[in-house]
């Protein structure tokens, strides 16, 4: 392990404007927004900023997503905030793997615990998986983002892509399942014979069967949700 001197550590650690877009990534795992106007962000996700930057949590009617704060999906991890003004804010989620996505027109569903940040370009709807709510602890819900612009969406380690095609549908445990294209709608499958083999987050051998022509998105790793309760 090499040892660096107070300077050499600051030349390596600084930030670093490699890019003009507004979203660039500092590492694998720490995001900066250059901020000029009004982005969205996971609820807590900021770790540090500059500048004149507001912090504003989502109201209970903005951008169609009134039910994100339901009970039924309710959770640290299901909130948003609006990051409104000028400036620098670096945002991450417990060191999770970002990746950044530029939308042209299209639509990708992404699990809500797995939204880190979007473009105010970017128009949002919550989906809760209701047949899975009930299976799970604090269910699973996803939203839907469709429209023009850049979005980030994270992932524990590396993502695995696999393709959806109609002869070959893809099964995945929803507790792994990160991303999804626009065009696809899983179906819920539920196999008790699988229960100690597949799926040991879920408590349920519950899984998502993809169907039809797309493509989904998995990382190593069993994502367990938590549910509040009042």
């Amino acid at each position: 392990m090499s040892i660096k001197n107070l300077n050499e550590f600051v030349e390596a650690s600084k930030q670093k404007d490699l890019s003009a877009e507004a979203f660039e990534l500092e590492s694998s795992h720490l995001l900066e927004v250059k901020l000029n106007g009004r982005v969205w962000a996971k609820s807590g996700s900021m770790v540090a900023y500059r500048g004149g930057v507001k912090f504003v949590r989502q109201g209970m009617l903005e951008q169609g997503l009134g039910n994100l704060l339901k009970k039924a999906i309710s959770g640290e991890g299901t909130q948003l905030m609006k990051m409104e003004g000028q400036g620098r804010v670096y945002i991450a989620d417990a060191g999770k793997k970002i990746t950044l996505l530029r939308l042209n027109g299209e639509s990708i569903f992404v699990n809500g615990n797995d939204v880190l940040a979007y473009e105010d370009g970017v128009a949002s709807d919550i989906k809760m998986m209701r047949k899975v709510s009930g299976m799970m602890s604090g269910g699973l819900f996803n939203i839907k983002l469709s429209g023009s612009g850049v979005v980030a969406i994270t992932s524990h380690y590396e993502p695995l892509t696999l393709a959806v095609t109609p002869d070959q549908p893809v099964f995945t445990d929803p507790n792994a399942t990160v991303a999804w294209s626009g065009g696809l709608s899983p179906d819920i499958v539920t196999d008790i014979s699988l229960g100690t083999l597949f799926g040991r987050g879920s408590g349920e051998s519950i899984q998502l069967k993809f169907s039809g022509t797309g493509w989904v998105v998995v990382q190593p790793y069993e994502e367990v949700y938590f549910q509040q309760t009042s």
